[in-house]
């Protein structure tokens, strides 16, 4: 396992955000950007592998944008790493989201499928996001700290607290940014 050199990246779908699905908006924009602020610092600190979790989103920005640094020579070391929770889990998406995703998994590094598709999909959901932080030494997450709203990227963060990993919490709303170090 290569945890230190791994970052988890989790966050919310498009319709938690108050723009939805429109990426042209100045709120998505602005969030884009911070992750890809803070990507590249991450690569600056020595982390070389990204783990997305394969869903709309965060996720599938989170992808896009490492697969664009890539691109750079100074960031060729950059490796995007996908974990499904399950094989088909976009079956039901629009056609678009699902050639995004597509292209993502053609040009990861590694793609794994955590869970079984006759389990319950929360439980699937849980392995993968649980997965992803078992493999990484910090977490990126597009998360409202203050927020009480029950959701997977919460979970996944409180997970990534109890395993003792820095966190850099994005605002949803604001795009401000929360870097948090493991309680020791």
């Amino acid at each position: 396992m290569t945890r230190g050199l791994a970052c988890a990246i989790t966050g919310h779908r498009p319709t938690r955000f108050r723009f939805k699905y429109d990426e042209n908006n100045n709120g998505c924009k602005r969030i884009k950007k911070r992750i890809r602020d803070q990507l590249i610092q991450l690569y600056e600190q020595g982390f070389r592998q990204f783990w997305v979790g394969g869903a709309l989103g965060v996720d599938m920005w989170a992808g896009e944008i490492l697969l664009r640094l890539k691109e750079q020579p100074e960031y060729s070391e950059m490796q995007l790493m996908i974990a499904l929770p399950f094989e088909g889990h976009d079956r039901n998406w629009e056609e678009r989201s699902r050639k995004r995703m597509a292209f993502l998994i053609q040009h990861s590094s590694e793609t794994v499928s955590t869970g079984q598709k006759d389990a319950p999909p929360a439980a699937n959901y849980r392995r993968r996001n649980e997965y992803m932080v078992d493999h990484a030494g910090c977490l990126l997450a597009v998360y409202n700290n203050d927020c009480s709203i029950r959701s997977g990227t919460g979970m996944t963060v409180n997970y990534a607290r109890k395993q003792g990993l820095s966190i850099i919490l994005i605002h949803p709303d604001k795009a401000t940014i929360l870097k948090e170090k493991p309680e020791r």
